[in-house]
C-alpha cells in the first residue's frame, strides 16, 4: 500500500510540473536547424554571416579561427554545453551582452531541447 501511495505521489508531482518530460528529437531539431542554417554551417571551417556550428559543442565561445566575433563573445568564457546553449538560444542578447547575433531567440522549450539534439549529432 505504501509503494502504491508513493508512486501516485511522485505522478502527481510530475502531472502538477507540466507532465513528464519527452525525450529530445534531433529530427524535429533538424526543422528548427533550418532558422539557423541562413547565418551558421554545421561543415567544418565553413563560416557564413556566423561561424561554423561544427564541433559546437564543448567548444569555448568566441574561438573559430578566422570568425570575427564581437569582443563580449570572445571574452564570456562560455563552453557550449546543453545548459549554456539553452540560455543563449532562449535570448542571445540577454546571455552573452554585446553579441553580434542578432536572432532573437527561440521561446518553445521543446524546440530548443531538439535543436541542440540535432546539434550534438550533426555538428559532430
Amino acid at each position: 500500500m505504501k509503494v502504491w501511495i508513493v508512486a501516485v505521489g511522485v505522478a502527481l508531482v510530475f502531472a502538477l510540473n507540466g507532465g513528464f518530460a519527452e525525450a529530445a528529437d534531433a529530427a524535429k531539431g533538424k526543422k528548427v536547424f533550418n532558422k539557423c542554417k541562413i547565418c551558421h554551417s554545421l561543415k567544418k571551417g565553413k563560416k557564413k554571416i556566423g561561424p561554423s556550428l561544427h564541433g559546437v559543442i564543448g567548444r569555448t565561445a568566441g574561438t573559430v579561427k578566422g570568425f570575427r566575433y564581437s569582443k563580449a563573445m570572445k571574452k564570456s568564457g562560455v563552453v557550449w554545453d546543453d545548459k549554456s546553449l539553452d540560455a543563449f538560444l532562449t535570448k542571445p542578447k540577454k546571455f552573452v551582452p554585446g553579441t553580434k547575433m542578432i536572432f532573437a531567440g527561440i521561446k518553445k522549450q521543446k524546440d530548443r531541447d531538439n535543436l541542440i539534439a540535432y546539434l550534438k549529432e550533426a555538428a559532430k
